[in-house]
């Protein structure tokens, strides 16, 4: 297999035609998103590596609710589930509004859209 030198790299020479196609490696650069995007996407990801926080976001998919309904539904301890709900208001993915003696939790309009897109992947396969 024939080999091309682009900058430092030897890569074989297919790769370094398309490659020029795209504007060589800094061309390359400037099609992939900003490095914010990883870190926010990240985040979400990690967010979402727990079935209790995706519990609770398909809970809130559903409607916005009070701390005490999202506890009936996951059955766990105060303590727990406020750990699970700052990491999901941390990432982005929830907020709540304070009514009255309680906090409403939702989803928030991106996360929705995330988890939408999420789920439609899942199904689909």
């Amino acid at each position: 297999m024939a080999r091309k030198e682009v900058g430092d790299l030897s890569i074989p020479r297919e790769i370094a035609d398309s490659l020029c196609s795209c504007g060589g490696l800094e061309g390359l650069v400037d099609h992939l998103p900003p490095d914010d995007l990883f870190e926010h996407m990240r985040e979400w990801y990690q967010a979402c590596a727990d079935p209790v926080r995706l519990k609770i976001l398909s809970l809130l998919m559903v409607q916005p609710f009070c701390v005490c309904v999202i506890k009936a539904v996951v059955k766990m301890a105060d303590s727990k589930l406020s750990y699970h709900l700052t990491i999901l208001k941390k990432a982005g993915m929830i907020e709540g509004e304070q009514q009255g003696n309680y906090i409403i939790y939702q989803i928030t309009p991106n996360a929705r859209k995330f988890l939408e897109g999420e789920l439609r992947r899942y199904e689909s396969e």
